[in-house]
This record gives structure tokens, sequence and C-alpha cells, in this order.
């Protein structure tokens, strides 16, 4: 229940200048189309700051002493509303190589997959306001833009969707959180109102962050209020995952359905790879969080002798080592948000894409120690420009070092250590629209052994018709130990028992504020209408007994980009012994060397079997059953009705292709 009392006026922590102060930025807001309530909360703030440089936000996020610790606290009334209470949301240190921002709490340092409301009447499968807070949205509205009047704020212009192709928008941040808006305006764009003149906010998002205390419980809660001409996003907690990115996502998801040709943002990295050979190749990887895209873009690991340490038997501890004399070039062109505009230029058959961002939230947990990735190591140590990092360890004046991760209460790293990267710091960044050849999807798997059968049977990758490429996206199973999100209590006793957890269409549906038939419906469209592309699945973790991490991935990116968009050869294709895996590879060989048959088929390996095998087949396919059976409405294509009635009877890869044919 929505409690009545709002949080009460600025912290100690928060500076105030004088009114006058406040007159010449409010100026660069009256060619600005904003509501009239909100434009009413912007005045009546006792000072307002519109930032004219990434420097001057930069400074604003350290305090009115600029470091080197500023504390971001908040005065809030106790729950019995007889007397005020000093909440510490965030702290922020000064560092030579940016700020280093932590959260006191363990569950406000990763997005709470549950935290999304929707307050408006339009149609949606997701969570309503009301239904879930008791009442409706508008009084909590307004007391946030009265809380928001009372604060010094930081009001600043951004695009959504990046800054070459993004939605004219603005956020209303308190200034003593401007490290939030730091992060929004690299993820976005920097833009300032004179840039952009005179215009109407396609979007609006709004920061209070006690209101998580005094009206949701401590729990992170991002409302989504959306009408015909604007998207408002109401963020009551400082992590910036679920409003800054992922909020951001919502609307771009929101802006595509609506537009006459829909359209839709993929959650997908892409990159473009240029072999040893000179052949070039678009790879676009998708997946759930954790599946392996910011991956995608990252150099092959290497050993010190520069052999690559493939897997581990975690049986034997047996390691599988083998040599690439030469790697590809590795161009990235998108990280996580991927715009796939049909008015994008593209051949016939093929997507286009382009960078739905124009800054990189990069999950840095795979930086254990120097040397494990020295391109990001670099980008982190000696940037360009101060960056913004979260949930790492920061001593004042000195060097942040990104695999040192913040400890949670546990004591164990925090598993979701980020930085925010703009894409001009990234080496090699491809800045102009591109197409795609193949579109990989990564799935998190467990170890599967005879004496405990998983599901973690995929083979190091699999060729699928267009059709089993829709079910997969329709699903994206979230997989084995995600480290990017948090899990519901239903979920933690899912994933405990060996289960698995649907992210949802896409694997963009938990930011979606839509329906998932619609969602579906548009996916299905898209794939159908690029016949040219090819579809790989491939698994990260583990494949059978072997842990492999991500270096499946990377190499089959350097065995798909060799090969190009070559013609598939018949015989080197097998079905799956799961036919949701489509086709296995008969042989994989790159650079002369043969990788064993054993990770290609897993069933061959003789700590799994064919029996373990299976019964982890089942474990999938009784997963995709009961996930599917939920999209056949009268709304569904019927395409894709004839796709999940295929599932559903547990059809071969070959009926699958009767529905989409693999174009060889």
């Amino acid at each position: 229940m929505t409690a009545a009392v709002s949080p009460t006026a600025p912290s100690p922590t928060t500076s105030a200048g004088p009114r006058e102060s406040a007159r010449r930025p409010l100026d660069l807001l009256a060619h600005v189309a904003l509501p009239p309530e909100v434009r009413a909360a912007i005045e009546a703030s006792p000072d307002v700051v519109i930032p004219r440089s990434r420097e001057e936000l930069y400074a604003l996020a350290l305090g009115p002493a600029n470091g080197p610790t500023f504390v971001v606290a908040y005065d809030a009334p106790t729950p019995d509303g007889d007397r005020t209470r000093r909440i510490v949301e965030a702290t922020v240190v000064r560092c030579r190589n940016g700020m280093a921002v932590n959260y006191p709490e363990d569950y406000i340092r990763r997005r709470d997959p549950d935290c999304m409301r929707i307050a408006d009447d339009l149609p949606t499968d997701k969570p309503r306001y009301a239904d879930r807070e008791g009442g409706p949205f508008d009084p909590v509205r307004t007391q946030t833009l009265e809380w928001l009047a009372t604060q010094p704020l930081a009001v600043v212009p951004f695009k959504a969707g990046g800054k070459a192709y993004g939605y004219p928008s603005v956020a209303v941040v308190p200034q003593n959180a401007a490290f939030f808006a730091l992060a929004l305006v690299d993820l976005q764009g920097w833009v300032t109102f004179e840039e952009l003149g005179a215009f109407t906010p396609r979007s609006l998002m709004f920061v209070a962050p006690p209101f998580r205390h005094t009206h949701f419980e401590g729990r992170q809660v991002v409302v989504h209020n959306r009408s015909d001409e604007r998207h408002e996003v109401w963020a009551y907690n400082l992590y910036p995952g679920p409003s800054a990115k992922k909020g951001v996502f919502s609307v771009l998801l929101d802006i595509g359905e609506r537009e006459e040709r829909p359209w839709y943002t993929a959650h997908a990295s892409s990159v473009l790879v240029t072999t040893p050979y000179d052949n070039e190749v678009v790879i676009m990887h998708e997946g759930a969080s954790g599946g392996g895209k910011s991956e995608m873009t990252q150099e092959l690991r290497r050993m010190e002798d520069g052999r690559i340490l493939l897997g581990s038997n975690v049986v034997t501890n047996e390691p599988y080592i083998i040599t690439l004399a030469e790697s590809s070039t590795l161009r990235p062109v998108t990280d996580d948000m991927t715009l796939c505009h049909p008015g994008l230029p593209a051949e016939q058959g093929k997507l286009g894409i382009a960078d739905a961002e124009d800054g990189w939230f990069i999950r840095i947990d795979g930086l254990k120690a120097y040397g494990d990735d020295p391109q990001l190591e670099r980008i982190c140590i000696q940037p360009g420009e101060p960056l913004v990092f979260f949930n790492v360890q920061g001593v004042a004046d000195a060097t942040i070092l990104p695999w040192e991760h913040t400890p949670d209460s546990n004591g164990k790293p925090c598993p979701n250590p980020r930085v925010v990267v703009p894409r001009r710091l990234v080496p090699r960044v491809v800045d102009e629209p591109e197409q795609v050849d193949i579109r990989t999807f990564g799935v998190r798997m467990p170890a599967c052994t005879r004496d405990k059968p998983t599901y973690g049977i995929m083979g190091i990758a699999h060729i699928v018709p267009p059709s089993l490429a829709w079910v997969w996206r329709l699903i994206a199973p979230r997989g084995d130990k995600n480290p990017s999100i948090g899990e519901s209590a239903a979920e933690k006793k899912t994933l405990r028992h060996g289960g698995l957890v649907a992210e949802g269409v896409g694997s963009y549906w938990p930011f979606s504020t839509g329906t998932k038939v619609g969602a579906a419906n548009l996916l299905l469209r898209q794939i159908v209408s690029a016949p040219r592309t090819r579809y790989v699945l491939t698994p990260n973790q583990h494949i059978g007994a072997y842990h492999v991490g991500f270096a499946a991935e990377w190499l089959t990116r350097e065995y798909l980009a060799r090969r190009g968009v070559a013609r598939l050869r018949r015989d080197r294709l097998t079905p799956a012994r799961c036919s949701l895996f489509g086709y296995s590879l008969t042989e994989f060989v790159i650079d002369g060397q043969t990788i064993r048959p054993t990770l290609l088929r897993p069933e061959f390996q003789s700590q799994v079997g064919e029996e373990a095998y299976d019964a982890g087949a089942k474990i999938l396919q009784d997963f995709f059953a009961a996930e599917l059976s939920a999209f056949l409405t009268d709304e569904l294509d019927p395409l894709g009705r004839s796709i999940i009635e295929a599932v559903l009877r547990g059809a071969t890869v070959a009926e699958y292709e009767e529905l989409t044919p693999i174009v060889t």
C-alpha cells in the first residue's frame, strides 16, 4: 500500500544556490514543451543546474566540495511518520581514472527483475501499478513532483536511442545524484538544449531515490507512464540498470511498436569481424542477460604462451588446449541495444542495424586479474576522460583497478561490477549502420554429467532454421548462474532445483511495456523478412562435462567468420539428437585443427553419454512446451502458431525447416 507521507526536504549533503542563479538555466527550457506540472516543479526548485558540458556534470557528481568522497543521502520519514531518518543511498569516490559509485545494500547493486510497474491503461502484460501497489499512480506522481520541487535539481537533455538516431528526451535528477545523470548521458549521448532547439520530449525521466523507502518498502521500482505523445519513466532507486539503461530500452521498444512500420530494438551486441584472409562478416549476438553479448565484442583470451584453453573437464580436470596462430580483427558495432529500424540501409533479405546507445554499460566481472583483457583494462585504467564505475572499489585520488570488485555482505566480490564507456573511447568502433550476416544466440549452460544430468548439452555450435531461431528468442532461457540481475523468490527456487527461467521474447521482454504476443509477432516478422541471415546457437560456461567459459563463443565466432557467407554443405550438418538444437556440425576445422567431436555432440563424451543427454533434452523440451503454450492465442501470427505446435509435438529439425527454410 502506498504510504501517505512523502520524503522531506533535502539532507545537509545537498547544496542549494540562490534562486537568482536558476533563472538563466530555466531560460533554456523556454522552448521545450514540458507538461505544465513538470515545468512548475522545476521552476519551484531552489536551484536548477543545466550543465553546459560533461565536465561540468562530472564536477557536480562529486558534490559541492569536489570530493574526494561524497555521500549521497536523503532525509525521509520513518515508517510511523513520527520522525525523520537519514538514508545513505550511495557513495561517490573521486579517483584518477573516474569515479567509483557504490551502494550500501547488496540488493541495489543489480537490477531487480520485478521492478517494472505500468501506470497507464494501454495494453500490457506487465504488472499494473494499481494491482501491485494498491492504488493509482497519479497521487504518487504528484507527490514525486512536489518532492522534486524542494530539491536542487540537475536537468539534462539526452537522446533516447543514442545521439545519431535517438529521440529528444529530458531527465530531472536531484543534484546530489548527478552521477546518475552522468551515467545516463554517457549511455544515451551528450546533447545540449541549444543543439536540440524547440522540441517536445518523446520521453521524460524522473529520479526520486527516497521514495523506495517511503512508498515501496525498500524495493527497486521503476514506473512507466505511457501516452501517444510521451513515455515517462519514474525511477525510485539510484542503480541505473533498470532506468537509465533498461528504462530507455523500454522507451525505444514502446516507440517502435507504435510506428507505422513497427520495429524493435534488439537485446544484442554486434561486431564486424575481419579474418586473417580479409573476409568481413557482421555477427549479431543475442541472449538473455549474461548470455555473452558483451563478450562477443571481446578478444579471444589466450594463455601466457599464446595457446587457448578451450575447456577443462569438470570430472577429470583435464584441460583441452588448442593453438590458433592468428585471430580475427574485431570492430565493435553495438554492445547491448541494437536498433533494427526498417529505415536503416541493408541489402534485400538482410537486417540493417545501428547502435541504440552512445555509451556501453560494460559488466567487468570477467576481469579477475591484470592481463585478463588488455584492451578493456586499458580503457578502464587509462581512459581518454574519467569514467563512471559501479560496484568497484575506489580509493580517493588513486587509480580504480577494474578487477577489484566491491565485496558483497557475504564477503564475495559483487557479481555485477560495471563501467560506463562512451563509444568514442572504444578502439576501432564502427559508427555507421551495418547489415547482419549471422545471428548467434548464447545460453548459459550448467555442467552435465552421468551423475548429474542437466540441460547443459548444447554443442559448440548449432545451425538452426529461422523457426527455431524464433523459438529460442521467444523464450530466451536465462540459464546457469546469471551474474547481471537478481532472481525473484520463485526463480531462485526453480534455479536451485536445476530448472530454467525464461527471460522472455527476444530477451528484451523484461524491458517491454507491451504484450507478449505482440512482441512475438513483431520478432517473427523481422526474422522472416531477413532470410539471408544465418542463425546459430552457441553455449557458454559449459559443454557437457567441459567448463568452457566464453571460449566456445569466441572460437565459434572465429569459425563462422572464416567460413563467411559461403554456402552450407549439407554433408557437414547432421540433425542434433535434441531437435531443439537444429543441426550439429559433423566437423569443426579451424586453422588446420579439428575440434573434438565430443564438443560438437556432447552425447559422445564419456562423462555424459546418451542417457544423461536425453535427460537434459527432456528438461529443455518440457521447459519449452510449458513456456510456449501461453503464446497460443488468437492474436498470434499463424506461422508462429504452426511453429509452436511443432515444438509441442516434438517435431524433427526437417519439419522446422519446412516451415522456414535455411537459405544456403
